[in-house]
């Protein structure tokens, strides 16, 4: 037995879909890398280094960024919050 078909309303009415229709069969967008020489060849070393892809040495560069950005701005976050709390003892240290 077939799945049953979608309703999907259209211009104000529902029209059925088949059930093997899919319009997110595509979740992430393409996107165009433009490289220079230099990037080109680190790329390349990257990917004989590691035996992936150009897309997954790129991604995992970008993830690798926001990761460490992040972990500067909760460092940061967590310091100006230590030294609120501890400014008293630390000003009597004569630290601040």
């Amino acid at each position: 037995m077939l799945p049953q078909a979608s309703a999907v309303l259209s211009r104000g009415r529902a029209t059925p879909k088949p059930w093997w229709y899919h319009g997110d069969t595509v979740p992430v967008m393409a996107m165009t890398l433009r490289v220079d020489d230099e990037l080109e060849s680190a790329l390349q070393t990257l990917v004989k280094a590691h035996g992936v892809s150009r897309q997954e040495i790129v991604k995992r560069a970008v993830l690798a960024l926001a990761q460490r950005e992040g972990h500067t701005e909760r460092v940061s976050a967590s310091a100006d919050a230590l030294a609120d709390r501890w400014s008293d003892v630390l000003h009597r240290l004569g630290t601040v």
